[in-house]
């Protein structure tokens, strides 16, 4: 497990890196994944960050699969500080909806910021991941999934800024939870007469959902968005975007 100090230095295990009451830290809140390269991706993002914010602690947690948890790491906090939780997922669903709005409902002072996507600078990541491809092939746009309707409209709307930038065909398709699959997307390009389809991944590091984009029939799959320092940029404007509308909520709770 990584966490960073208030000076953005490494936490030796066992240290709750927390800093002082009083004081704003981030909690960089991943799914979690039990592969070892997904593992050392995250902990390279929550790094950059720290790198790119001195002064700012940055603390690991996760939603599923690893720990520490979500919950846990907010119980250990110091009463009188601020902890902003940045999802490091890239849709609403679920864990953002539920999981993460629960634990900061639960404790005081804390604030929820925005998933990382979608974002029309992370269509351009994918443009680059996919890079040139031969004519008259087709792409699909691969997430997670969520069984939440508004997930699903999000990767829509990234499928879209997609589309703009590339001459092939779009089609936005699901790791689980939702429709289409990436195996029916893929046989769908297909269908429509398509030479040959690539898989954008939409995801921000190996592990399970990547791992299922190989089976899937496509003759080519792009690379996660990690690393890329746009990933961790986006996470401090949404923690920034946060801060700031908190302080609005209480500027107008005090006129």
């Amino acid at each position: 497990m990584m966490q960073t100090t208030l000076g953005g230095g490494p936490v030796a295990e066992g240290s709750t890196g927390t800093g002082d009451a009083g004081t704003t830290v981030m909690i960089a809140c991943a799914h979690g994944t039990n592969n070892a390269d997904g593992r050392a991706r995250i902990n390279r993002l929550r790094a950059d960050i720290a790198d790119l914010r001195p002064g700012l602690a940055v603390l690991e947690a996760y939603v599923d699969v690893q720990e520490p948890a979500l919950p846990e790491v907010m119980a250990g906090l110091p009463a009188g500080m601020r902890a902003v939780v940045v999802p490091l997922l890239l849709t609403v669903g679920f864990h953002v909806q539920v999981d993460i709005a629960h634990a900061v409902a639960r404790r005081p002072g804390s604030l929820a910021a925005a998933p990382l996507g979608p974002d029309p600078r992370l269509a351009k990541l994918l443009d680059e991941r996919l890079g040139a491809l031969p004519a008259h092939w087709g792409i699909v746009l691969a997430a997670a999934g969520s069984s939440r309707p508004e997930a699903a409209g999000q990767i829509e709307v990234l499928a879209a800024d997609l589309a703009v930038r590339r001459p092939e065909t779009v089609l936005a398709a699901y790791g689980a939870s939702a429709k289409p699959t990436v195996p029916d997307a893929v046989a769908q390009l297909r269908a429509q007469g398509a030479a040959g389809v690539a898989v954008a991944s939409y995801l921000l590091a190996p592990g399970y959902f990547h791992d299922q984009l190989g089976t899937a029939g496509a003759d080519r799959v792009s690379e996660p968005l990690l690393p890329s320092p746009l990933v961790a940029q986006l996470a401090l404007e949404h923690f920034d975007a946060a801060v700031a509308a908190a302080a609005r909520k209480a500027g107008q709770g005090a006129s």
